[in-house]
């Protein structure tokens, strides 16, 4: 049986706040019009696992608000799917379900193993896997499925009153926010949320501008069992974590002229001039992408046609399905590295330890390099190591203290930006006791 967590003791933060989930957007996107009522939240949406995402802007809720039914047996339970590390010192990612019954709460957590071991597989999620925590938390529906599947008369009672047919738009999977955030408050910590709607229909959205009082920023839906709904969350994580632009256009944009956009993965630069400046992505031009095609300069992104220019051709931020190109997987890195250290450890660091001590860490990637330090000597012999003892490291058996310390950094060929390589670093350190042992 999983381990449940039925209080929610607290929360621990890592680096400060958390990556800004925006849009992204280098400039405001159209305003409803004049006959719109008034709504809650401008989202990102899918129509197909293959397209080009749309925005619109729909309400908070998606029907009528109505009040929360009595808490249920099970109700609210936090499962830990993914355990790397004390919450808060890792990127802590909380997957919610709607539509699941009492009796369907294994399936919801099958369902979020299924999809994290897919989000998981994309790079650079693949290469930092010891990086992230995964959570489901448990929100019991009176109904099994969610509203809109198939047809737009079906109307079922969940607990996030999922929805598809959202403002009209068959695909656009919408949620009652206000109840995401009472769930995911549950968890011990939350930087990124999904929202796992029970269907097999192919949907989802992101919530973009949310701002959360639990300290996350964003949230991302997704339909639980199509096969390709993941890559919904893919996307929208490059807006939460990488603070990525969309690399898409709407033709009726026409030329940007606005100035240079702060996100990584859009410029007004052309390459020769982004090489002459040393600007953007200058450092990747003429290198191979995981995206296919070459580093360079094209036209179209920001959602203008022209007057901006995209890393490659076809990036996860343009068409769903794809990969990061090299600056966006960069960005990533850089995002997973505001939420998580680059080297934890179990044992802590505020009490001495006996000279025949374990110590054991745990880095955040295979590319990332330990030394040990003895009294702030390295020991060559014990590089790599994420095992040793004082004694090991030579600390002498003289009732003194002596301080032990493992350094590490993350020498992933994935990153040229000497500032984002500065954050992929990490120190902990330990004293001996004085007693020797």
């Amino acid at each position: 049986m999983p381990t449940r967590i039925r209080r929610h003791t607290g929360r621990r933060r890592w680096g400060g706040a958390v990556a800004v989930a925006a849009l992204a957007a280098v400039t405001t996107l159209p305003a409803a019009s004049a006959a719109t009522p008034q709504r809650g939240h401008r989202v990102e949406y899918f129509t197909g696992p293959d397209g080009h995402p749309r925005h619109t802007t729909v309400p908070a809720s998606p029907a009528p608000s109505a009040p929360l039914r009595p808490s249920v047996r099970g109700d609210g339970d936090v499962v830990p799917i993914v355990r790397n590390g004390p919450a808060g010192h890792r990127l802590d990612v909380v997957f919610i379900g709607d539509g699941y019954t009492a009796a369907q709460q294994g399936d919801f957590h099958a369902a979020v193993r299924a999809k994290w071991e897919k989000m998981s597989a994309v790079e650079p999620y693949a290469s930092y896997r010891n990086l992230f925590n995964v959570w489901a938390v448990d929100a019991v529906s009176h109904d099994s499925g969610v509203s809109g599947d198939p047809g737009k008369d079906v109307v079922k009672d969940t607990a996030l009153r999922s929805a598809f047919f959202c403002d009209g738009i068959e695909r656009l999977l919408c949620v009652d926010t206000d109840r995401v955030e009472a769930y995911a408050a549950k968890a011990p910590a939350a930087d990124l949320v999904v929202v796992l709607s029970h269907s097999a229909k192919y949907g989802g959205a992101g919530y973009n501008d949310v701002v959360s009082k639990a300290g996350y920023e964003g949230i991302a839906t997704a339909s639980s069992d199509h096969p390709r709904s993941d890559r919904i969350a893919v996307h929208e994580t490059g807006h939460s974590l990488g603070k990525l632009a969309d690399e898409y256009e709407y033709p009726d944009y026409g030329t940007y002229t606005g100035d240079e956009p702060a996100q990584a993965n859009v410029s007004t630069l052309r390459a020769g001039d982004m090489a002459g400046r040393r600007a953007k992505w200058y450092r990747w031009l003429g290198r191979t992408s995981p995206d296919g095609g070459t580093v360079g300069a094209y036209e179209g992104g920001g959602y203008y046609p022209k007057g901006l220019f995209r890393p490659t051709e076809n990036s996860v931020m343009r068409t769903l399905g794809r990969e990061f190109n090299l600056p966006g997987a960069e960005a990533m890195i850089a995002g997973f590295h505001r939420h998580a250290a680059v080297l934890t450890s179990g044992l802590r660091t505020d009490r001495p330890v006996a000279r025949t001590a374990r110590i054991t860490v745990r880095t955040s990637a295979r590319t990332v390099v330990v030394r040990w330090y003895a009294d702030g000597r390295e020991v060559r012999a014990a590089r790599g190591r994420t095992l040793v003892t004082p004694r090991s490291l030579g600390v002498p058996a003289d009732g003194r203290r002596h301080r032990v310390t493992a350094r590490a950094t993350d020498t992933t060929a994935a990153v040229r930006d000497p500032k984002v390589r500065m954050s992929m670093q990490g120190e902990l350190s330990w004293e001996t006791e004085l007693r020797t042992r």
